[in-house]
């Protein structure tokens, strides 16, 4: 597929994606939420790929969805089309896919594009980066999970706070709040996503999978019910020739070799 709205490339065993609007700040058509999905499922798709990594512009990752793209919808025309803004192919991708996904934020990430960064499986900021869910302010809520993936990661009232008023968080206050992993100076966001991904990707590609899987089902359970995931999939990985190869590799003080099988 010829990609006109992101750009794709490869560095070792990371797949990377950019988007690339930068004239409206990145924001999130159709057109480049289909992109997105294809690109996201065809590297879930590649043996040779461990980790994605999905970035924006230095001035924004994505400022929101395409407003101009939406402001004419009735409610019939979003709700026969599966909302595709929203929760399409694209997002479906993102959300569905196996392989770890990092989203590297600098600038705006907000309304969408903060939804974007969010169903990622964590988010590196960069020191300008600014989060929000400014919907009520053009009078609407968040339609991407905004209000539920926010609340898991920052708790109800700053949440709350957020989404009734509109109010933007800066990066360090994201990282205070549990939003972003970390924060790492502009001029290395890229260097530094990349190096992570690259870190991620070597790892057992099994291995990698079981944790993406046992983590998210932490918010999808009880704890009871996730701690009986995780003691299962813990067992199941002493079938897999990596989970020998690692151990021995640390009894003997060598680097492992991973066949990822």
């Amino acid at each position: 597929m010829q990609y006109q709205l992101i750009c794709v490339e490869r560095q070792g065993a990371v797949g990377i994606l950019r988007l690339n609007r930068p004239e409206v700040l990145n924001a999130l058509s159709v057109a480049l939420v289909a992109e997105l999905g294809h690109a996201i499922r065809a590297f879930n798709q590649e043996d040779q790929i461990g980790a994605l990594l999905l970035l924006g512009s230095e001035k924004a990752f994505a400022a929101g969805a395409d407003i101009k793209d939406m402001q004419d919808k009735a409610f019939v025309d979003l709700f026969l089309s599966d909302f595709p803004h929203l929760a399409g192919d694209g997002w479906q991708a993102l959300q569905q896919g196996r392989k770890p996904i990092i989203a590297a934020v600098a600038g705006f990430a907000l309304g969408g594009g903060c939804e974007l960064a969010m169903a990622c499986d964590f988010i590196l900021a960069a020191e300008n980066a600014k989060f929000g869910q400014p919907e009520v302010n053009i009078g609407t809520l968040p339609g991407a999970g905004g209000t539920q993936r926010l609340t898991r990661a920052v708790g109800k009232a700053k949440a709350m706070e957020m989404c009734l008023t509109g109010r933007m968080m800066d990066a360090q206050e994201a990282e205070r709040a549990g939003l972003v992993s970390r924060i790492v100076p502009l001029a290395d966001l890229e260097a530094e996503a990349l190096k992570v991904a690259t870190k991620i990707a070597a790892q057992s590609r099994p291995v990698t999978l079981m944790i993406k899987e046992a983590v998210n089902q932490a918010f999808e359970s009880s704890l009871a019910d996730g701690l009986k995931l995780e003691r299962r999939l813990f067992a199941s990985s002493f079938a897999l020739e990596d989970q020998k190869e690692g151990m021995r590799a640390f009894v003997e003080k060598r680097r492992p070799e991973f066949k990822h099988r």
